[in-house]
């Protein structure tokens, strides 16, 4: 029996939703890059504000100082805002990779079944192979037995030839050829 298509089907699906979960990993981790990419621009625009407020105080001016604080504090508030979105963006990759390697672990379970129907096929026809080899040296066999005991009766003459043949037609239903000599 050869492997069913029920079982390459089966593989097909898996490596179809082992795929789709590596996207949806991939487009997960994207996401949480780009917040940390956001965090790591809101952390220097807070030290451009604290540059601005230092050239403001070192200048005497006002608008330098007041804008330099006013950065900070946009910062601070995108940073508060950003905070707890790349915790769940983690959370998310987290949810994703246990979900793809849950995927990945199904499809390898269908390829290890096929796998296993594909040697258990293999077995099965080294065994029917083996039998037939067997059954042909056996009748072989039998036949150089028969043809030597026609020979004995033959020299004897206890046994007919009819006799022989008739052994000869009981053991494989056919006639073999005699060389007596």
């Amino acid at each position: 029996m050869a492997v069913s298509r029920a079982l390459r089907r089966l593989r097909r699906i898996r490596e179809l939703e082992e795929e789709q979960s590596r996207l949806a990993l991939e487009a997960s981790l994207g996401d949480l890059h780009a917040l940390q990419y956001a965090l790591a621009a809101t952390t220097e625009r807070d030290r451009s504000g604290r540059r601005l407020v230092q050239v403001g105080a070192l200048n005497g001016e006002i608008r330098d100082r007041t804008a330099g604080l006013e950065e900070m504090r946009a910062a601070e508030r995108f940073a508060r805002v950003l905070g707890p979105r790349i915790a769940d963006a983690e959370q998310d990759v987290i949810s994703l990779r246990e979900d793809y390697v849950d995927k990945r672990v199904e499809r390898r379970q269908a390829e290890t079944l096929i796998e296993e129907a594909a040697a258990r096929d293999t077995l099965d026809a080294d065994r029917r192979s083996q039998q037939a080899l067997d059954d042909w040296f056996g009748n072989r066999r039998h036949g150089e037995q028969v043809e030597e005991k026609g020979c004995e009766a033959g020299d004897s003459g206890t046994a007919s030839r009819g006799t022989v043949l008739d052994a000869e037609r009981a053991a494989g239903g056919k006639t073999l050829e005699r060389s007596c000599e």
